[in-house]
């Protein structure tokens, strides 16, 4: 399984004006569990974004979201992919790019396709590839707040 992605990335000269600073594939594919893959395509450590300088962030070590910053990656889950019931503290907005996939969330599930898109709002979810194709992802992970329901915080958790 690879990730056939092209990332270009823009940015400015001495002078302001705008240029290509990036312009890749990207080399940058990571396997956390059997099954998924992902790229970190961009990310920022805070909101709003600083868009000054060219220094390229997709390398850096993070985990699932940057408190107070937000994430753009994209990922492959494969058939069978290994289960990751997890919740997170962001807003993540997600557009299916090829294939299908089963959104497992406590007591029901939705099946995405090519095309479609998701808000996820801190909600415990998995991801289940039942297909026979790999399933891409986009998702766009903006820091939020905990989730609170009744009273209670939802911690992130997975």
């Amino acid at each position: 399984m690879s990730l056939n992605i092209r990332r270009v990335v823009t940015g400015h000269d001495a002078q302001g004006k705008a240029k290509v600073l990036i312009d890749e594939q990207v080399k940058n594919a990571f396997s956390p569990r059997p099954g998924a893959q992902f790229s970190v395509i961009w990310s920022t450590d805070e909101l709003p974004a600083n868009n000054d300088g060219s220094e390229d962030p997709s390398n850096k070590t993070i985990g699932t979201t940057i408190p107070g910053g937000s994430v753009f990656r994209i990922v492959s889950f494969g058939p069978g992919v290994t289960p990751r019931n997890h919740r997170t503290d962001s807003i993540d907005y997600a557009v299916v790019m090829a294939g299908e996939i089963d959104m497992h969330l406590d007591d029901e599930m939705v099946h995405l396709k090519a095309g479609d898109v998701l808000v996820q709002r801190g909600t415990v979810h998995n991801w289940v590839n039942n297909g026979s194709e790999p399933c891409i992802i986009a998702f766009a992970l903006i820091s939020a707040k905990p989730v609170a329901v009744g009273g209670k915080t939802l911690d992130a958790h997975g």
